[in-house]
């Protein structure tokens, strides 16, 4: 019975076991599920506390709101009646000066009346008058008046002769010493070199034999070297030299570059100058552009597009009267830079309006039209300044000049190209251009002789005082400058002097 007994035993013991866990799981779990439900009540609680503050806290802010919204109606109200009441006493006020006015206009028409009949009598009383005046004289008033006129013309022509004369001087006094110290100051300060570089179209050779070369089988390689280049070769007896002629100074450089390059390399056939040709035309078109790169750093003008620096760049390969039109830009540049600053000018628009005035001399061989226009019309297309662009356009006087920068540079233009060693001539267009200036002189009644002095910068005209005076003798050195800038192409600016003398002579016996 031990061994049964035993078992009943453990298994009342193992059930009793599970019985008391079942319960303390039980009693566990009841009891966590109330701290839980202790939990969420205060934080239901702590939700609806806080949820109270909130909505209490928005009834604040809006109440707030409300009463700062009716304080500005408020205030806005109170400013709009006193708006109000300022307009209802300007309008009392305009009503006032209103009735007052009428009442003038009333009284200025009484005045007009009057005046009308008073201005009526006057006139019939002027009339019985000049009626009277014409009995007395026996002349009409044309007649009367005509020999006014005749003896107040003769009269005042001698003292309007001497105070032009006189006016004349003293502006040209005045004016010369300042123009002289401007135009002096800025050459000192500009201090350029004389124009030494010119474009030459003669290439050397190391021998006659190199000629034959050159020329080729039956002319093939002259031939190609033309027809690819553009330009003319000619072969002369010329020693050791052959000349290459273009109207464009730009081919012309590449093919003498080229030519130049064939002549020490000795491989003279088609395909190697066609190629050394495109290498030489790559190489100008770089060359071109650091050209006007260096041009505008030179002068001091940024902001230029690289169209306008590439047709900047071309003037190197230009001359005019034998100075370099890229130095001469610069050059002028700096002349019109030093100027603007002592007027107190636009130094930056005349300086960029200087180094761009001849811009069109780039281009003038393909375009229509004077390198003014087309160089004005060229710059506009890229972004420049209008300042700039009317000062390009109007340095010929093509345009009418809009601002004191354009007169600047045009001085500093004529200054550039007129000063001593800047440009030369031939002898014949020398000597025709001295030619030509006299005789649009002489052309002019009442001139007895003229000349041309100073290099062709001053005609000197001699007139018959007996055929023109004072008066007479400005107009005519007017016409004549008119007639020489119309008519002739110079470089800088000539001066017409117009000589009269009265010379009285007797004898003592």
């Amino acid at each position: 019975m031990t061994p049964i007994f035993t078992i009943a035993l453990s298994l009342g013991t193992l059930i009793l076991g599970g019985l008391i866990g079942f319960l303390i799981q039980r009693a566990l779990v009841t009891k966590k599920r109330k701290e839980q439900n202790l939990k969420a009540d205060h934080i239901i609680r702590e939700a609806n506390e806080k949820a109270r503050e909130i909505e209490l806290e928005a009834k604040n802010t809006a109440l707030s709101i409300t009463q700062k919204a009716e304080n500005e109606l408020s205030h806005r109200r109170n400013k709009l009646n006193k708006e109000d009441d300022r307009l209802q006493k300007r309008r009392e006020e305009l009503d006032q000066r209103l009735e007052k006015y009428e009442a003038r206009e009333i009284h200025l028409n009484k005045r007009q009346s009057s005046i009308d009949k008073r201005s009526n009598e006057i006139d019939r009383l002027h009339n019985e008058v000049l009626e009277e005046l014409q009995r007395i004289a026996q002349m009409t008033t044309d007649e009367a008046r005509e020999v006014l006129l005749e003896e107040t013309e003769k009269e005042s022509r001698a003292d309007m002769a001497r105070i032009i004369r006189q006016i004349e001087s003293e502006a040209r006094e005045k004016g010369n010493v300042r123009a002289r110290e401007l135009i002096a100051d800025a050459i000192q300060r500009v201090a350029s070199e004389k124009v030494a570089e010119v474009t030459t179209s003669v290439v050397n050779l190391p021998n006659e034999e190199m000629k034959g070369r050159i020329v080729g089988r039956n002319g093939r390689n002259i031939r190609a070297f033309e027809q690819t280049s553009g330009v003319d070769v000619i072969v002369d007896d010329t020693p050791e030299a052959v000349t290459v002629s273009c109207f464009d100074s730009v081919r012309r450089e590449i093919a003498r570059r080229a030519l130049s390059r064939l002549v020490m390399d000795g491989r003279i056939h088609p395909a190697n100058i066609e190629k050394i040709l495109r290498e030489e035309e790559e190489q100008m078109g770089d060359d071109i552009f650091d050209a006007g790169e260096q041009a505008a750093y030179d002068a001091g003008v940024a902001g230029l597009h690289n169209e306008v620096l590439k047709k900047l760049g071309r003037l190197k390969f230009r001359t005019s009267y034998g100075q370099n039109q890229l130095a001469h830009a610069v050059e002028t540049a700096k002349i019109a830079s030093v100027i603007a600053a002592e007027l107190q000018a636009d130094v930056e628009v005349s300086k960029a309006g200087a180094l761009l005035h001849d811009l069109g001399k780039a281009m003038d061989h393909n375009t229509e039209g004077t390198h003014a226009q087309i160089g004005a019309e060229f710059a506009q297309r890229y972004g420049v300044n209008s300042k700039v662009v009317n000062i390009i356009a109007a340095h010929h006087h093509e345009v009418d000049q809009e601002s004191v920068e354009a007169v600047i540079v045009e001085a500093a233009d004529a200054i550039s190209g007129a000063r001593p060693g800047a440009r030369r001539e031939n002898l014949e267009q020398y000597i025709k251009r001295l030619r030509t200036l006299e005789n649009i002189a002489n052309g002019y009644n009442g001139v007895e002789r003229s000349y041309a002095i100073q290099a062709g910068r001053e005609v000197r005209i001699i007139v018959k005082p007996q055929e023109i005076d004072d008066v007479e003798a400005n107009r005519m050195a007017k016409n004549i400058a008119q007639q020489i800038e119309e008519t002739m192409q110079y470089p800088g600016q000539i001066r017409i002097t117009v000589i009269r003398e009265s010379r009285a002579t007797e004898y003592a016996k």
